[in-house]
C-alpha cells in the first residue's frame, strides 16, 4: 500500500492511475467490520477490473473542520488508521487535506477535478448517505447521474449488521465509553489498541516504585479512559503484559491525554520506540487521589488485579 499525501501529490502517481481506479471515500474511523466490508469490496472490484484500488480519507475529518467543538472523539489517530489500512489489500490511500479551499469545491468541481481528471475513477463505492461538495450539494443519486454521463459506475454498500444493529463508529465509541471491550472487539473484528512512541515523562512512576512507559497518544481527547490490564507489542517477541492508566492523570494535575504502562518484570529503556498497547481487561475508572501515597497503594492493587487476569 502506498500513501499519497494531498491531491497535489497525485501527479507523482499519474502513470499508475492513468487507466483509472476503483475508489471509496470516507472517514474510516476505527476501520470496523462495516468499513472492512467496503474496503474488501473495493479491493475485489479492482482485482476483477485489473485496476488499482484507492481509499480516499480526510485530515482533519470534515466534521472536525466544520464543528470542532462537537466533533466526536476519534477512535484512531492518523498513524493508527494508516497502519490498519496497510493490513488490507488496498493499493493506495489518498489523504486529502480538508481545508478552506477544499471545502469550497462545488460538487461539480469535485467530480470533474478530483474524481475524473485526477483519479480517472471507473468504479466508486460510497454509502447511500454520502454527501460532498460545498454546502453538501452532491449525494449518491447525483453521483449515479454523473457516473452514467462520464463512464464510471457507482454502488453503495449494504449496512453491515451485528446483533441486528448497524455496525458504526458511534457504536464502537459507545462500547468503549462503557468499557465493554468484548463488544468493541466484536464490532472492530479485533482488539482495541493504541499506537504511539515511548517518550520521556515526569519519572514519577520510579519514585512511586512503579516504573512506567509514557506514550503520547497524539489525541486531544481519548475514546476510553481508565485503568486496564494491557499487552504491549513492539518490544519483545511476544505481547508483554502490564497495567496501564489512560487519561489525564488527575492526581498530578495532568492536562493532556496520556498512556502510562507499567510492564511486569521489565526493566529496559524503550524511549523512542513505537509500540502498540492493546486493552485486554477493564480494572477501574480513572480517579483522583488525595495523596501520592494513596495513589501508590492503588497502583499496587491495580497491578495485582492485572496479574490475576494474566495469571502471572
Amino acid at each position: 500500500m502506498q500513501l499519497i499525501r494531498g491531491l497535489h501529490n497525485l501527479q507523482q502517481f499519474k502513470s499508475q492511475l492513468k487507466q483509472g481506479c476503483v475508489l471509496t471515500i470516507g472517514n474510516f474511523d476505527g476501520l470496523h467490520l462495516g468499513h472492512q466490508q467496503v474496503v474488501q469490496a473495493v479491493a475485489e472490484q479492482a482485482k476483477n477490473r485489473c485496476l488499482p484500488s484507492v481509499v480516499m480519507i480526510f485530515e482533519p475529518l470534515p466534521i472536525e473542520y466544520f464543528a470542532p467543538e462537537t466533533a466526536p472523539v476519534r477512535l484512531m489517530n492518523f498513524r493508527e488508521k494508516i497502519q490498519a489500512l496497510q493490513s488490507t489489500q488496498i493499493d493506495f490511500v489518498l489523504c486529502v487535506r480538508f481545508n478552506a479551499s477544499f471545502a469550497e469545491l462545488s460538487a461539480d468541481d469535485f467530480v470533474q477535478n478530483v474524481l475524473l481528471d485526477s483519479l480517472h475513477v471507473k468504479y466508486l463505492v460510497v454509502g447511500d448517505d454520502f454527501r460532498f461538495g460545498k454546502q453538501r450539494q452532491g449525494d449518491y443519486v447525483y453521483l449515479q447521474t454523473l457516473g452514467k454521463l462520464n463512464g464510471f459506475s457507482v454502488t453503495d454498500m449494504p449496512t453491515f449488521d451485528l446483533t441486528k444493529e448497524r455496525v458504526s463508529s458511534t457504536r464502537v465509541r459507545a462500547a468503549l465509553s462503557s468499557h465493554n471491550l468484548t463488544e468493541a472487539k466484536a464490532l472492530l473484528g479485533r482488539d482495541f489498541k493504541f499506537s504511539g512512541r515511548v517518550i520521556h515523562g515526569q519519572k514519577l512512576g520510579r519514585t512511586l516504585g512503579f516504573r512506567t512507559l509514557n506514550i503520547n497518544p497524539k489525541r486531544v481527547h481519548m475514546p476510553v479512559q481508565g485503568v486496564f490490564a494491557v499487552t504491549v507489542d513492539g518490544i519483545a517477541d511476544r505481547p508483554w503484559p502490564g497495567v496501564a492508566n489512560l487519561g489525564l492523570r488527575p492526581t498530578v494535575d495532568g492536562v493532556r491525554p496520556s498512556i502510562e504502562v507499567h510492564l511486569f518484570h521489565w526493566d529496559k529503556d524503550l524511549y523512542g520506540r513505537h509500540v502498540d498497547v492493546t486493552l485486554e481487561h477493564f480494572i477501574r475508572p480513572e480517579m483522583k487521589f488525595e495523596s501520592l501515597e494513596a495513589l501508590t497503594l492503588q497502583i499496587g492493587l491495580d497491578a495485582e488485579l492485572a496479574k490475576q487476569f494474566f495469571k502471572i
